[in-house]
């Protein structure tokens, strides 16, 4: 079973960039399709980035060209850049793995990232 711990969240000017990890312990990510996800305060939960196994990448409509997900296997690390920060991208930042071979999902308990002057 995988455990994943969210970092490297904090509070940034709009327009500026951070760069979220997600490191995962108990198992290798390599079998595990990575995911980004968001809550503001008030709203659901939503999709922001996933990447297969394969390195294929998909973003939701609000960060697409700014936003950045990679994984780095070696690390057992997922990332996402997040670039151009506007109000409306703080939320609570959780990361999300799938095994391709149960097909269960783990989560991990997020990073805050504020975005204000």
């Amino acid at each position: 079973q995988v455990q994943l711990v969210e970092s490297g969240g904090g509070l940034v000017q709009p327009g500026g960039s951070l760069r979220l990890s997600c490191s995962a312990s108990g198992s290798s990510l390599s079998a595990y399709t990575m995911g980004w996800y968001r809550q503001a305060p008030g709203n659901q939960r939503e999709f922001v980035a996933r990447i297969t196994i394969g390195g294929d990448t998909f973003n939701a409509d609000p960060v697409k060209g700014r936003f950045i997900i990679s994984r780095d296997n070696a690390k057992n690390t997922v990332f996402l850049q997040m670039n151009t920060l506007k109000p409306e991208d703080a939320a609570v930042y959780y990361c999300d793995g799938v095994d391709i071979r149960s097909r269960r999902s783990y989560w991990g308990q997020g990073t805050q990232v504020t975005v204000a002057t």
